[in-house]
């Protein structure tokens, strides 16, 4: 398989016209609120399926999710960070592997605006900017240099929101002569990639509808620019007294690109939205269903009850508040780069982290507990409080929500030593 360069390289573009040039961030919230009784209703589908289907797909376009904070250059409406994980979060609450799916397929634009060149992006974005992918983290690919082009193998798994993507970034290892393999990204259309048919049903315990399938590449060749090097989720504050590729193309310092807490964020938007979720429910049967002490007494009118609501109200406002403070202080770390130059250094990514992962614990509690408080009857298939339990039990056994491991390394970049998180 092979993708062609494209012509005239030295054109500049011009820009892509938004579908909605008006759209504002409470309409984008409205509508994924509005969405929620069908999410609530097709949860039992979409787990079977392993994602969501192309009805909510087209909704999901239709409404503007998946070019929120995509450069208006090329057709998004370009909107702060914090606008993003609001509506994700909503949509997560009315079912989070879904919102996990959604979220991880709409969120990579801002990457690929932020350290692709201008060229690529061009192409990436394409002639009506539609673009959905999802990034791999973990170096599971090769990338290397042929006389037709740049040669891309392998496999990686949990490439969350590939059903529906029009493109797939791995992270590979780029292989020249004798020199020490490296860190690339790599940009791979659709077509570029097969699909692995590993997700849904019974496959995991939860986000059973994430679309966290594999994907398999084999001898792919794409030009040289959809690579770009990679380095430690770009937290090294070095290089950057110029910016980035996308904070000089777009002149908005959001595209400096530091992706430590962005990505954090973008998981811990989906578990407030399903402590939300898991609120919701636990409150619909306190005012259906009677105490086991006192059959005459609904549960919604008995302290046993009101106590664990309560609590989880005010864990879900804290993990909520958290989301959306870590994503106002990393758009307020990028202001103050092109202010006055200071540092976005390795302590501030890690702490973006760090802060993060309290979020996502605080959201995981309250589901955790309004599931051991509500009854037996939950652990049953098919429930809501036990689809939202399995779907926040994935987060916790994510690498990046291991708190107290991040932890000491943000005290050790706090200390001044090396943090020992991949030779920071």
């Amino acid at each position: 398989m092979s993708f062609a360069l494209a012509d005239h390289p030295g054109l500049r573009p011009l820009p892509i016209p938004v579908p909605e040039p008006g759209l504002t961030p409470e309409a984008l919230v409205q509508r994924a609120v509005a969405l929620r009784p069908l999410l609530r209703e097709q949860q039992a589908e979409n787990e079977a399926r392993g994602t969501y289907g192309e009805d909510l797909h087209r909704a999901f376009r239709d409404a503007g999710f998946y070019r929120i904070t995509q450069p208006r250059l090329f057709g998004g409406y370009e909107m702060p960070l914090p606008h993003f994980y609001r509506v994700m979060m909503e949509v997560s609450r009315g079912d989070p592997a879904v919102g996990w799916c959604l979220t991880l397929g709409a969120s990579h634009g801002f990457v690929v605006a932020s350290h692709w060149p201008e060229r690529a992006q061009r192409e990436l974005f394409g002639p009506d900017g539609n673009f959905i992918a999802p990034h791999r983290a973990q170096p599971m690919g090769t990338v290397t240099r042929t006389a037709e082009g740049w040669r891309v193998n392998g496999r990686w798994n949990y490439c969350s929101g590939i059903p529906h993507a029009t493109h797939f970034i791995g992270t590979a290892l780029l292989r020249e002569g004798e020199a020490a393999p490296r860190a690339v990204l790599v940009a791979v259309p659709r077509g570029g990639y097969e699909i692995v048919p590993d997700w849904g049903g019974d496959e995991t315990l939860g986000m059973r509808a994430s679309g966290s399938n594999s994907v398999e590449i084999r001898d792919t060749l794409v030009p040289a620019h959809f690579v770009v090097p990679f380095d430690v989720l770009f937290a090294r504050p070095e290089g950057l007294e110029n910016g980035t590729q996308g904070t000089r193309l777009h002149g908005n310092p959001m595209y400096l690109g530091r992706l430590m807490g962005p990505y954090h964020a973008s998981l811990v938007a989906v578990v407030t939205g399903a402590a939300w979720a898991a609120i919701d429910e636990y409150e619909a049967v306190s005012e259906r269903m009677k105490t086991y002490i006192d059959p005459d007494v609904l549960r919604a009118d008995h302290h046993d009850f009101q106590r664990p609501l309560g609590e989880a109200l005010a864990k879900a406002d804290a993990a909520e508040a958290v989301l959306m403070g870590a994503a106002g202080r990393y758009m307020d770390l990028c202001v103050r780069w092109a202010r006055d130059g200071t540092p976005f250094t390795v302590e501030d990514n890690l702490r973006l982290w760090t802060m993060l992962q309290q979020g996502g614990k605080l959201a995981c509690e309250v589901v955790e507990s309004l599931f051991h408080n509500v009854g037996a009857f939950a652990t049953k298939r098919g429930n809501r409080l036990q689809r939202y339990f399995r779907d926040v039990q994935m987060y916790r056994t994510h690498m990046s929500a291991q708190h107290q491991a991040f932890a000491t390394y943000a005290a050790r970049a706090h200390l001044g030593r090396p943090t020992g998180f991949r030779g920071l």
